[in-house]
């Protein structure tokens, strides 16, 4: 090789290190070391779940956006996007990298568990049966030959589909049908107007829900499903655990030092018990 060659080879051979090295950070830089590098947040959201998350005024607000707000501050965000979507683009919209995690409740379980990292839980969502005012539901064998609806894709379908099948295997008639809705306030429409008999859902949101319009809804009885998961997180992708780590700190120190609880009792009226443990099924992120 001549001296001009090898000249030119080392050049190029240094350029292509130089371009390595400053690609190499870029590749490694995570979505946390991303926020916090640029200061900037995008976080998906459903605003039509009361009282977690809702629109008013024109602003979404709610429980999940109170400690939201703690996140940003732990996080020193100085510019915040909050998508609001429909519940079914949620979940994929993260996994396609569209925002940066999920900031809206998702209930656990294990089909879940192992496509996303889930935070500490926020809430205790232990699911539901909530019928109209004076209806003869009580325990959720009287669900036999009802229609009972709740939302798509959420967690508490599962929930619904195996009580049906459930009460099938103990020789009842099942469900007379299972409605399943966009968003829960049109299955709440929905009961109201006398097109199903049932909504199943999380209990925290419907003792708000009942709280709210005691003339028009009751709550009718516990409908967990055997071995399932009842409490509410957030999630993120599964490669930005050090981010699901940081918000689960967030989470954790409002519990401790007392602002979870009072953010509950604001939003639901009581306080719920959130554990450091035992709230993920085996092998989940």
């Amino acid at each position: 090789m001549s001296r001009i060659n090898r000249r030119a080879f080392g050049l190029l051979a240094g350029g292509a290190c130089l371009v390595l090295a400053a690609v190499q950070p870029a590749l490694a830089e995570t979505t946390l070391e991303k926020i916090r590098r640029t200061g900037e947040l995008t976080v998906g959201t459903e605003a039509a779940f009361p009282p977690f998350e809702f629109v008013q005024d024109g602003k979404i607000v709610g429980y999940g956006s109170d400690i939201l707000a703690e996140v940003e501050k732990a996080l020193a965000v100085k510019t915040m996007h909050q998508l609001d979507l429909p519940w079914q683009g949620i979940l994929p919209g993260v996994l396609a990298g569209k925002f940066d995690f999920v900031a809206t409740t998702v209930g656990i379980n294990e089909e879940r568990a192992k496509r996303y990292a889930y935070t500490l839980p926020i809430a205790d969502g232990m699911p539901y049966a909530m019928k109209r005012k004076g209806d003869a539901i009580a325990k959720v064998e009287d669900l036999n030959g009802k229609v009972v609806a709740t939302q798509l894709a959420s967690s508490t379908e599962p929930v619904a589909r195996a009580l049906d099948a459930k009460l099938k295997a103990s020789g009842g008639a099942g469900f007379k049908d299972l409605k399943l809705f966009t968003a829960f306030p049109e299955s709440y429409v929905a009961l109201a107007n006398g097109e199903v008999d049932a909504v199943i859902q999380s209990l925290p949101s419907l003792a708000v829900l009942v709280k709210e319009r005691p003339d028009v809804f009751e709550l009718a009885t516990p409908t967990p499903v055997d071995g399932g998961y009842t409490y509410l997180a957030w999630v993120t992708r599964p490669d930005d655990k050090d981010l699901r780590d940081a918000i689960s700190q967030v989470i954790r120190m409002m519990r401790d030092d007392g602002r979870l609880g009072a953010l509950q009792k604001k939003w639901f009226g009581f306080e719920m018990t959130i554990p450091d443990s035992g709230y993920l099924p085996p092998g989940a992120m």
